[in-house]
């Protein structure tokens, strides 16, 4: 298969894995939501949240360091299982770290002591994401392999979510089968590794030291991430209640589905990006870099803007009318959606191929600051509101931060909004907006949520899509084309 055919099937298996990311959520939260009502939602995502600190520790910074790292050596076996090999050794000494820190803090910090069992359920990801090794996978661009089997566990996960969770007490049934669904396929990653790479008669050429200052730059990127991202979940554990916290869930469910949409592409170009510019070929990778670009913008933005109107309908179906406080933080946080996916390909698509991780580093951090100092302030008064409103001021102070970055040390890099249209894409937007408004107000005003938002959608999308081909939007027409002749064939 040609590279650029290849190319096409690896987006198409992201964008794939992206959308069964959201629409197995859309089966199984809403019956949870019923369920086990927003203090039991609100237990389980404290859990979940707590322990991604823990995660990030462990994994210390090779996720993306992998991937970049896989991409290079790629088509040399040897060079592959011995650099595989050193990775997964970093990662178990450090995932046995990370247990016992763990379990101290397990039996010292009251708020995890009163959910010994919970907490025991969720930290399982620790182990199967260091056996999982997805960072290999990712480096090898194997998407078929990962969207199958990560549709297959979703799946059963959500048919043991509708056979087992009955109660509110089944929250510990529920903890079980997100661990399942999310990480369980990782023991296949394990047994299938060997397809790849070799794990005997390396060990005498093993050298850990060489990667440690390299994981390190990494490990700092992850944990300013993690901070920023679960920083507001954690506090609202703390600081407010078990019901604050369910109704950020909430909202956070929905958004980041959307955003697994929307960065869906750049996580597929990765190995790619890291492959050109070490062929040399810095063509194809800014080339590459801004169709993405173009992209995430062209679907991001109208996203972000039609959930903040639908937001009452989003939370109605997806939750239910006992989630009506998560309303107005959806409407505050949606436009993370654009900035994550802009962040998405300056960060992790052009700045970390391009060596310059250290300004990912000092964004991610700025980030977290911002955050947390927020969070503080707003978080005792407006609970969730505020939560969502540090989220969304620190993602913004991301994605400036690397813009700037970019304009400074790679002057050839500003050229990835090249392919952004704006004369196509603003008048999209306002007309599409225009259109769901009136609909919104005149003709779904008191709907059940499921009509009302399909009808919204339609229109809204419809009007969106339309307005683009009729200003020959370069990507759409692109796409349009390649979908007839694939219907054609």
């Amino acid at each position: 298969m040609d590279e650029s055919k290849t190319l096409k099937r690896n987006v198409f298996m992201s964008a794939l894995l992206a959308f069964s990311n959201v629409i197995f959520p859309f089966i199984s939260f809403p019956y949870v939501t019923r369920i086990l009502l927003p203090a039991g939602t609100g237990r389980v995502s404290f859990a979940t949240s707590v322990l991604s600190y823990f995660l990030i520790a462990a994994q210390l910074g090779i996720p993306t360091y992998g991937i970049r790292e896989v991409a290079k050596v790629r088509d040399n076996r040897a060079a592959l299982s011995k650099l595989v090999c050193e990775l997964l050794i970093i990662n178990a000494i450090t995932t046995l770290l990370s247990y016992i820190v763990f379990t101290v803090a397990l039996f010292t910090v009251p708020r995890m002591s009163e959910d010994k069992p919970l907490f025991v359920i969720s930290s399982l990801v620790l182990f199967l994401n260091c056996i999982g090794m997805e960072w290999l996978y990712r480096g090898l661009e194997c998407y078929t392999y990962i969207t199958v089997r990560s549709i297959i566990f979703k799946s059963l996960g959500v048919i043991g979510i509708f056979l087992l969770i009955h109660a509110p007490a089944d929250y510990l049934k529920y903890a079980a089968l997100v661990v399942f669904s999310g990480s369980c396929s990782y023991i296949l990653n394990f047994i299938n590794a060997r397809k790849y790479v070799s794990f005997k008669a390396i060990t005498s050429k093993l050298s850990i030291r060489p990667h440690l200052k390299l994981i390190t730059v990494f490990l700092a990127m992850a944990v300013a991430t993690t901070i920023y991202t679960h920083l507001d979940m954690v506090m609202l554990g703390f600081m407010r209640t078990d019901t604050d916290t369910g109704y950020y869930d909430a909202a956070v469910k929905i958004k980041t589905a959307l955003v697994g949409v929307v960065t869906s592409l750049g996580v597929a170009l990765l190995p790619r990006s890291s492959a050109y510019l070490k062929q040399g070929r810095t063509d194809q990778f800014y080339r590459i870099t801004r169709k993405a670009m173009n992209f995430v913008i062209l679907l991001a933005l109208p996203v972000s803007l039609f959930f903040i109107m639908y937001a009452k309908e989003s939370i109605l179906l997806v939750a239910g009318p006992e989630y009506g406080g998560a309303i107005i933080p959806m409407q505050v946080i949606m436009f993370t959606v654009l900035f994550i996916g802009m962040s998405n390909i300056t960060g992790i698509q052009v700045l970390v191929p391009l060596g310059l991780e250290k300004q990912v580093l000092c964004s991610e951090l700025l980030g977290m600051t911002v955050d947390l100092v927020i969070n503080i302030a707003l978080i005792p008064r407006l609970a969730s509101t505020g939560a969502a409103i540090g989220t969304l001021v620190a993602e913004l102070c991301v994605v400036v931060w690397q813009l700037i970055a970019l304009r400074r040390n790679t002057p050839k890099a500003q050229s990835i909004f090249t392919d952004v249209r704006l004369k196509a894409v603003i008048p999209a937007i306002v007309l599409s907006a225009a259109a769901a408004l009136a609909v919104r107000f005149s003709v779904t005003s008191g709907m059940a949520p499921l009509p009302a938002l399909s009808l919204g959608a339609g229109v809204f999308f419809i009007v969106y899509l339309a307005v683009l081909i009729f200003a020959r939007e370069p990507l759409t027409c692109e796409l349009l084309r390649i979908k007839r002749r694939g219907s054609e064939a």
